[in-house]
């Protein structure tokens, strides 16, 4: 390889990106390569084996190649002449030692909060800095601090020096979350912060409650529904209601986007287990959906808040809220053949749910009124919907065909299913 018409030693080379070593480390196979481009292979695509040799890396230490090193950063010097750019000398990355030095510091309280500073800034630098984290035992320090997070009725009822006190634990809280979620947590210890008692999920429900940092709320909901994603069933089923309050809330204040979603992601996680229906009607969440819908018109969000209310609908409560709402029936059925297929079937579903089993004479009427069976009669006729959603749509209008005989809108076909 020629480098700005220079003949390049070959074994300068990187063997993953075939360009001139900045920061040659050796693996213990012996192979060396770029730090840059083995800690993307190892760390961001999680292969743990040796690019060249292919060999199982049960040591993923990466020693630091001093010699070749000089070697490149002197040929570099030889030829800048030539305009051959010298690489300055990297920075040492963080050891394990260094690391559990710091955890051992941070059991000082005085020097809890700069601890957890370093220890971010550390976890920030590099994906190989965060798997030596992860390795060094620090997610149950971490743990350990999200869990001493105080209670609102303890917070609220402090006296000065108790609130001053509970606001550092806060502080910690939230630092020790955003620690958690930037380290790119593996399956295991997803799974290992969930536990059996559900604490940790209730810690973080706490730092929802008490912090006024929308970057720390936005944090704390995208850690939850990276553990929700590889939570067993019976952990789904013993979350409390504030649970589901706190996640209602965060799509009330739209937090961020990025919180809005994961928020509705972990609610349509959950439903289905146990009574988190009911929790998460009780929690309100039926009415902040629906002033979404009329509110959002981006896609994702829209098929995600449509999905949610699809489960919602198959409790009784969940259809009662929805019919409450003014705009509830009118909204779901304006989504249809305006967003997209997905959303139109889930549309198409939530108010087959309503029709099925909340179908009395008044509601029927108002699905009259509102529009909705105009709709469901456009979606018979036209080709932007899916077969499954046109013969949902045909189901409900025949279901109530009688009570609807009169509209004009109707199909005589599937009036005239029904005896006079």
């Amino acid at each position: 390889m020629t480098e700005k018409g220079i003949e390049t030693p070959s074994f300068f080379l990187c063997p993953i990106s075939l360009e001139i070593m900045k920061d040659p480390v050796t693996l213990s196979t012996g192979i060396t390569y770029d730090r840059e481009s083995i800690e993307k292979w190892l760390c961001i695509k999680r292969n743990h084996t040796c690019p060249i040799t292919k060999q199982t890396l049960t040591d993923i230490e990466l020693t630091p190649n001093h010699t070749l090193r000089r070697l490149i950063q002197s040929w570099c010097t030889i030829n800048a002449p030539f305009g051959v750019e010298r690489f300055p000398t990297p920075r040492l990355p963080v050891s394990k030692s260094q690391i559990l030095n710091l955890l051992q510091d941070s059991k000082s309280p005085h020097l809890e909060m700069k601890c957890l500073k370093r220890l971010k800034m550390i976890v920030l630098e590099s994906d190989m800095n965060k798997r030596a984290v992860e390795a060094a035992g620090a997610v149950d320090y971490l743990a350990y601090i999200v869990n001493k997070c105080p209670s609102v009725n303890v917070a609220l009822s402090s006296s000065p020096e108790e609130f001053s006190g509970s606001d550092n634990m806060l502080t910690a809280s939230s630092d020790a979350v955003s620690i958690l979620y930037h380290l790119g947590l593996s399956q295991t210890s997803l799974k290992a912060l969930f536990g059996n008692n559900g604490e940790f999920v209730n810690a973080m429900t706490r730092v929802m409650q008490l912090t006024a940092n929308d970057e720390s709320r936005t944090y704390a909901i995208l850690l939850l529904n990276s553990m929700m994603e590889v939570a067993e069933p019976i952990q789904m089923m013993s979350l409390n209601r504030h649970f589901f309050i706190e996640l209602t809330r965060i799509l009330i204040k739209q937090v961020s986007r990025k919180a809005t979603k994961a928020a509705l992601k972990i609610l349509i996680g959950v439903c289905p287990w146990g009574r988190n229906r009911i929790k998460t009607v009780e929690a309100g969440v039926v009415p902040v959906l629906v002033d979404t819908l009329l509110d959002c018109t981006e896609k994702r969000t829209v098929e995600m808040v449509l999905l949610l209310l699809h489960h919602l609908c198959l409790c009784a409560d969940g259809r009662a809220e929805l019919l409450k709402h003014g705009a509830g029936l009118a909204v779901v059925s304006k989504k249809i053949c305006r967003v997209s297929g997905v959303a139109s079937e889930r549309a198409v579903r939530i108010l087959h749910s309503v029709a099925s089993y909340s179908g009395n004479a008044r509601v029927v009427q108002e699905m009259l009124q509102l529009g909705v069976v105009g709709k469901l009669c456009f979606v018979l006729q036209v080709d932007c919907c899916e077969k499954k959603t046109r013969e949902k749509a045909r189901e409900i209008l025949k279901m109530h065909a009688r009570a609807w005989k009169n509209s004009s809108c109707v199909p005589y076909n599937l009036v005239a299913s029904y005896p006079s």
